[in-house]
């Protein structure tokens, strides 16, 4: 399950603090729901939210979903043409005739090549 990372930082404290009020002051619970809300203040007021969300988007998103195949070729020969065009970069992902490949530099630094590199698909 995928979480939203662009949450509403203030529909969370008022969620939080609904929650809080089922629970005795001093509890263990509400000292954990306390702590949560306040770190979530001080992450916005340090106005690094931003990051945060990065952090909560990588946290919460699997990896088979965080694999990006940057190209996709019909053909190994097409795949070819577009490595020696000079388009490519090192370590990409591309998927060819449905396999994955990444691009490594060749032994030696003589170029580009590829390298098989299962996707995530075809390991189920």
């Amino acid at each position: 399950m995928s979480y939203n990372s662009n949450f509403d930082v203030d529909s969370v404290l008022e969620l939080l603090g609904t929650v809080n009020e089922k629970y005795q002051d001093g509890s263990p619970e509400d000292e954990a729901l306390r702590i949560a809300a306040v770190a979530l203040l001080y992450v916005r007021d340090i106005q690094k939210l931003d990051e945060y969300r990065e952090y909560f988007r990588k946290f919460y998103t699997p990896a088979i979903e965080s694999v990006i195949v940057s190209q996709t070729f019909a053909t190994r020969e097409e795949a070819d043409a577009w490595l020696a065009s000079g388009k490519a970069s090192e370590d990409e992902l591309v998927r060819i005739a449905g396999q994955g490949f990444r691009v490594i530099t060749a032994r030696k630094g003589k170029g580009l090549i590829f390298l098989r590199t299962p996707l995530p698909e075809e390991m189920e």
